[in-house]
């Protein structure tokens, strides 16, 4: 059950001045499978190599894990008819690799893809176009045993998966996302240790960063070898701002550099431009250059994650590093820790089109959100004003990067429901639909109801 926005009187308003967007402008929401699916151990579904990360003690906040997360797998139709509520044209969620090839090789599991069947034929009779994600983190738990993304491997193994993907589903997908983040599994799951699989290699993790790369040229491939349309990626990406305590140095410049080319570059420059920014050329696969033309795919659109700036300066004494991560101060902040700075989008979009020029298709903002302390008040319902202003803020910067010049064609809320937050777990709520994890009850936010009359033109 959800408790419909309607149901109460809500003082949710949208300025009449508000910032006007292009009619075809795309309006979304977005979602992860292992986020929001539970159901880990049912309908033929392998585990995951996040499965494994979350039964390691002292891995997720709370010990909690994801074996329920928000039961999208038995509430998909209730979550549907919450889209239909909203009014988006698009709803972006992802298949889990698991669910379709428990062991991530070989005959698809006929369960998992039934199941995707029943999820997409709801998706499009509501009115709504599925955006799908190939990959949102959940390797299945064998393809790590042989080696994951260390191993150049995976990423032919991700190119079969993704044409069995594609050939089931290319007649009803809109837009198709090979890999979500490559960056965070590279530097989170195999730099730091903070995510799946839990490796702590710095900067020999970086072949994991090729390989992911190459894996979404296969993919890219095998889509359309499939008659799959509208082919992007979705990377995360942020402005790189130096915080000193003194004024700022060119060690403090380089150390920017640096970290632009790691965050930023690694990941757009070989998909845009065919080629890698040279100072990860010594941590990439001694063969790397034979595999740019692969990667280098034309794409339909290029899809831009954006939480926050990242703040740096030049290591100090014993940083094995080049570059010295930096908070950046003197914002507002979500409970994930972000801070808020909306004009950080405005400045890496335009940024982005300055680099990048015509080797820059469409853009689609396939992220953007923030985390609060969202609970039901007395009335029953749940007001959020930060995320409204959170959401009017990137807005309004989203059009004025694009009265900039930059073609941004479509915006997807990051989430729909709040989910398990990885190491987290549940403290973080990023959805517009507050979800009860003992009793599954979603209810609409008012964030919910200021989104629906934006898209809704209300």
């Amino acid at each position: 059950m959800f408790t419909r926005p309607g149901g109460r009187t809500r003082k949710v308003r949208v300025p009449v001045d508000y910032p006007t967007f292009p009619p075809d402008f795309l309006w979304g929401v977005s979602t992860s499978a292992f986020q929001i699916e539970g159901a880990t151990a049912e309908g033929g579904r392998g585990p995951s190599i996040w499965d494994t990360f979350t039964a390691t003690d002292g891995k997720i906040a709370r010990g909690e894990d994801a074996k329920v997360a928000a039961d999208h797998y038995h509430r998909y139709s209730e979550d549907i008819a919450l889209l239909g509520e909203l009014g988006v044209g698009a709803y972006r969620l992802s298949v889990a690799w698991p669910r379709i090839q428990p062991e991530g090789t070989g005959k698809p599991n006929a369960e998992g893809l039934a199941f995707y069947d029943k999820l997409l034929d709801e998706i499009c009779a509501a009115g709504v176009a599925p955006v799908v994600t190939l990959y949102h983190w959940d390797t299945p738990q064998p393809i790590e045993d042989a080696g994951g993304w260390l191993a150049r491997d995976t990423a032919e193994r991700f190119g079969e998966y993704a044409a069995i993907v594609g050939e089931r589903f290319a007649d009803r997908v809109k837009l198709w996302i090979p890999l979500n983040e490559p960056m965070v599994m590279s530097i989170y799951g195999y730099g730091i240790g903070e995510y799946a699989p839990g490796q702590f290699l710095l900067l020999d993790a970086l072949p994991t960063a090729h390989h992911q790369n190459l894996a979404h040229g296969r993919a890219v491939q095998a889509l359309r070898a499939a008659g799959a349309t509208g082919i992007g990626t979705a990377n995360n990406h942020s402005p790189i701002w130096t915080v000193t305590e003194t004024a700022e140095t060119e060690a403090d410049r380089e150390a920017a550099v640096w970290l632009d080319a790691l965050l930023n570059r690694t990941f757009a420059d070989p998909v845009l431009l065919g080629s890698y920014p040279e100072q990860v050329h010594p941590h990439l696969p001694a063969n790397f250059a034979d595999d740019l033309a692969d990667i280098a795919q034309p794409l339909d659109f290029y899809g831009v994650n954006y939480y926050e700036p990242q703040g740096v300066a030049a290591p100090g004494e014993g940083n094995p590093l080049p570059f010295e991560l930096r908070a950046v101060e003197g914002y507002p902040m979500t409970t994930n820790d972000s801070p808020i700075v909306p004009r950080g989008l405005r400045e890496l979009l335009v940024s982005f089109q300055d680099r990048y020029q015509q080797r820059l298709p469409p853009i689609h903002i396939t992220e953007n959100g923030c985390s609060f302390d969202d609970e039901p008040g007395a009335d029953g319902l749940v007001h959020d004003p930060e995320r409204i202003d959170f959401l009017d803020g990137h807005l309004r910067a989203v059009r004025e990067a694009m009265d900039a010049g930059v073609d941004v064609r479509g915006y997807f809320v990051w989430s729909l429901l709040d989910n398990f937050e990885w190491s987290k777990g549940y403290a973080p709520r990023f959805g517009l639909v507050h979800v009860d994890y003992e009793t599954q009850r979603r209810t609409p936010k008012d964030s919910f109801t200021w989104y629906r009359k934006l898209v809704r033109h209300e």
